[in-house]
């Protein structure tokens, strides 16, 4: 013990005699831990994002959506005015309900009106007939004094709309939305309530859904069936384009994720029955996106974690060189404790003591500034990204999220602490090596 204490002694007074050079080369370990725990939070954040945002849209749920066909495209182009029918019909749903039992729930969302105003505040329409149970099956909430489509609304056909928060924020922006009357195109409407801020507006989740949801109102399915019809006519520039569907969107729900990828097959199969040639139904399986999006930031965050641990490998190149450099300094003070008994052993335990200090003292200020960079930087990015003479470079509007691992401090403090082990091992042996006749003989 009394050996150990006394080499512990001896290894932390050379460092602290030399305080800048022993700083100077524990940098490298600084700096290294520190890129390991700010690139591993940044790919986590995203990450979790990413997850955050498809799971919005339910791991268990099957989205079957219309989509206009290229035909459609290319001949609307030709003509300042058109009719196109394609997408969901009748007979899909009637399919989809008697062959596919494991659907709990099928809820249909129908696309209406081409416009949604208030006094003279005008925004273009995302408005869906739907059913009451659309909110569970989306996880939405409804803001406090509001509510949500109930049943009764449905079978009474009434009026009355959800809107969304990005609407609320855009048509009543000093004023309580509840209570309300908003028009859809002639059709007026009372807002019953307002859907809780969604995280789909952007990345994997905006993506997938393909718009804002916290532009989306919600209207019963009966009133919009009664009011709209299958009709949306849309007019840009004095032209106009219309558009037939019956349904925009089915979200189909199923008891365990287990049976997604399954049940998805078999409904690709029952839509081809009507739409294999058209290829105007699309199938969006958010559990399959899930998995993707596990499986791509792994492979990302393995990416990031071998680029920033070069840093550490640089580290303790540098520890060992400054140990090497340190034994040709030392040599007539090595020379001496041999001469006054000191062992091969004592001499690299002498060495190994300072180089682990080095590193582990360097792993431990590399994760307070890691940490303290990946707290600070989804801040200041988004921050610096928002000043006006970076804006006048390059428009961007970034919403950034780190988060903190503790696998990855653990990890990147036990690779400091290892690395400098190991690089001071040459030293320490190329010190013990020294003939004690021709150390103290050096000058």
């Amino acid at each position: 013990m009394n050996f150990l204490l006394e080499t512990l002694r001896l290894g932390l007074w050379n460092l602290r005699l030399h305080l800048l050079r022993s700083t100077l080369t524990s940098l490298g370990i600084i700096l290294g831990v520190a890129a390991v725990i700010l690139m591993v939070s940044i790919g986590e954040g995203n990450k979790q994002t990413a997850l955050r945002d498809i799971k919005q849209l339910g791991a268990n749920n099957i989205i079957v959506r219309s989509r206009k066909p290229p035909e459609s495209s290319s001949f609307g182009s030709q003509r300042r005015s058109f009719l196109v029918s394609y997408g969901l019909l009748d007979a899909d749903l009637e399919r989809l309900a008697a062959f596919v039992p494991e659907a709990e729930k099928i809820i249909p969302l129908k696309t209406v009106g081409s416009e949604v105003s208030y006094k003279h505040k005008r925004i273009t329409s995302q408005t869906y007939g739907t059913l009451p149970a659309l909110k569970g099956v989306l996880n939405l909430g409804v803001e406090k004094g509001g509510r949500y489509l109930s049943e009764q609304d449905l079978e009474l056909r009434r009026p009355v709309a959800v809107i969304g928060h990005g609407v609320a924020e855009q048509l009543f922006p000093l004023e309580a939305p509840v209570g309300r009357e908003l028009r859809i195109d002639q059709s007026v409407f009372t807002v019953i309530g307002v859907l809780e801020p969604v995280g789909l507006s952007g990345g994997a989740g905006g993506a997938l859904v393909g718009r804002d949801l916290n532009q989306d109102v919600h209207i019963p399915l009966s009133t919009a069936e009664m009011q709209f019809g299958d009709v949306v006519v849309r007019r840009v520039s004095g032209s106009f384009s219309g558009e037939e569907i019956r349904f925009s969107e089915l979200y189909i729900t199923v008891a365990s994720t287990d049976e997604v990828i399954d049940v998805a097959g078999q409904i690709q199969k029952i839509i081809d029955v009507g739409h294999s040639e058209d290829k105007d139904v699309a199938l969006i399986v958010p559990w399959e996106l899930l998995e993707n999006v596990k499986r791509t930031t792994f492979a990302m965050n393995l990416l990031l974690t071998s680029i920033a641990a070069i840093s550490l490998l640089v580290g303790g190149i540098g520890i060992m060189n400054i140990m090497l450099a340190s034994v040709i300094e030392r040599t007539r003070e090595i020379g001496i404790r041999r001469a006054l008994g000191a062992t091969r052993k004592h001499i690299i335990s002498q060495f190994l003591v300072e180089t682990g200090t080095l590193s582990a003292v360097g792993g431990l200020l590399g994760i307070l500034l890691g940490v303290t960079l990946s707290i600070a930087v989804a801040d200041v990015l988004p921050w610096l990204m928002s000043q006006p003479s970076i804006q006048n470079i390059i428009e961007t509007d970034i919403s950034f999220e780190t988060q903190i691992t503790g696998w990855s401090i653990i990890a990147s403090f036990l690779v400091a602490s290892l690395t400098g082990l190991v690089f001071g091992i040459w030293p320490a042996r190329k010190a013990s090596r020294l003939d004690p006749v021709v150390a103290l003989a050096s000058e």
